[in-house]
């Protein structure tokens, strides 16, 4: 028993293949880290340019009256104002 302690004690196959295993492990972990950040960034800013997007739409619309045949309808308007916090870059 003891010898086969000693032959364990100085094995050193498995050592090199779980430290590189623990080298590549940890460099896909930063790299994960780095891209999910990035990732998040972009997911952002593309929100924000969906928002911006959505107050630049034209709200204002007006619909003529219109007759004939015997009937009529009235007319429709609307004036769309400017919207709070409505820039590029407004979200950091």
């Amino acid at each position: 028993m003891k010898n086969l302690i000693a032959q364990l004690h100085q094995d050193e196959a498995g050592f090199i293949v779980s430290a590189e295993l623990v080298l590549v492990a940890t460099i896909c972990v930063l790299g994960m880290i780095v891209g999910l950040s990035e990732l998040a960034l972009n997911i952002n800013q593309e929100l924000e340019d969906v928002g911006s997007a959505m107050q630049c739409l034209q709200q204002s619309y007006y619909v003529q009256g219109h007759d004939g045949h015997g009937g009529w309808t009235d007319g429709s308007g609307f004036d769309d104002e400017y919207d709070f916090c409505a820039g590029q870059c407004d979200v950091q």
